[in-house]
């Protein structure tokens, strides 16, 4: 065809072939979508600030548990080997991020060139090949939000296999260092990770800062929640005065905080004033919620 007609469909497209003809409607290369008059065009946009902090969270998931599962294994056990395996966790994240950065274009760089969704569809073109006067399927699937969905995959892939090449050195080197069973953890909460992202990647990028602020404000429930003594005060300097406590608590602030950006951008910071919020609710009102005081009421 000379000339480039509408395709039928929301991701069908034409590419521009050698003698200049335009092929016939179909899916656009990877890297390439196609825009509203059915030219296929080349993904070159910066990812937004949201693209961004959607990416940090994937990369904070396999962290989080990286840390979760050491400290549950490692409970009781020397501090110095649990931390060294904190900084490891960290380390092999972080690489694989990087690492999935640099092999995509541009390669070599750790700047992407983004197809930035516009809509929920984006994500799940599979659902959306046309069947034109009801004959047969035009199939036109394709990664249009390149590639915030294969970025993805490829950090879990480089993380793992940092993972495996580094920590066995690392608990070899160190002997004496307790969490072990960490590592088999992580062969299996990667694959989940890859199998939840496959089925709700587009689901994540729309919801993810609502997900954060829930899941910190229960996790950080559920950590006060373990401690014998519910009365304030006793929550209070053990938050205070307990290094370990006190990281966890942090940690959650930072998240919840995380979690506020996310969903204002930095438009309405006066949110942030609320991140202590949940902790400090919790402590405040745990003596008046305690399951053995309620029954003998």
């Amino acid at each position: 065809m000379s000339a480039v007609r509408t395709c039928p469909g929301l991701y069908c497209g034409r590419t521009k072939l050698e003698d200049g003809m335009w092929s016939d409607c179909g899916a656009c290369p990877r890297g390439f979508r196609t825009n509203s008059s059915s030219y296929c065009m080349p993904c070159a946009d910066e990812p937004t600030l949201y693209d961004w902090q959607y990416l940090g969270f994937m990369v904070l998931l396999p962290m989080v548990l990286h840390w979760f599962f050491i400290d549950m294994v490692a409970v009781g056990k020397g501090k110095d080997g649990v931390i060294l395996q904190h900084i490891c966790a960290f380390i092999e994240v972080v690489s694989g991020t990087l690492a999935a950065l640099l092999v995509l274009p541009p390669t070599g760089s750790i700047a992407l060139e983004v197809c930035s969704p516009t809509a929920l569809s984006d994500w799940y073109t599979l659902l959306h090949n046309p069947q034109p006067d009801y004959k047969e399927i035009l199939y036109c699937t394709q990664e249009a939000v390149y590639p915030l969905y294969t970025i993805v995959l490829l950090i879990y892939a480089f993380s793992l296999l940092m993972t495996l090449s580094v920590r066995p050195w690392l608990l070899a080197w160190h002997s004496s260092s307790p969490g072990k069973k960490a590592i088999y953890c992580a062969l299996y909460f990667y694959p989940i990770l890859v199998l939840i992202h496959t089925v709700a990647a587009g689901l994540i990028y729309c919801s993810f800062p609502y997900i954060i602020i829930i899941i910190s404000m229960m996790t950080s429930a559920s950590h006060f929640s373990i401690k014998i003594d519910q009365s304030a005060p006793a929550l209070l300097i053990s938050s205070v005065t307990n290094t370990r406590n006190l990281i966890i608590l942090v940690g959650h602030w930072l998240l919840h905080a995380y979690g506020i950006i996310s969903l204002t951008g930095f438009r309405e910071l006066w949110y942030l004033s609320l991140v202590p919020a949940p902790a400090l609710f919790y402590i405040l009102t745990a003596q008046f919620t305690d399951p053995m005081k309620i029954h003998n009421d």
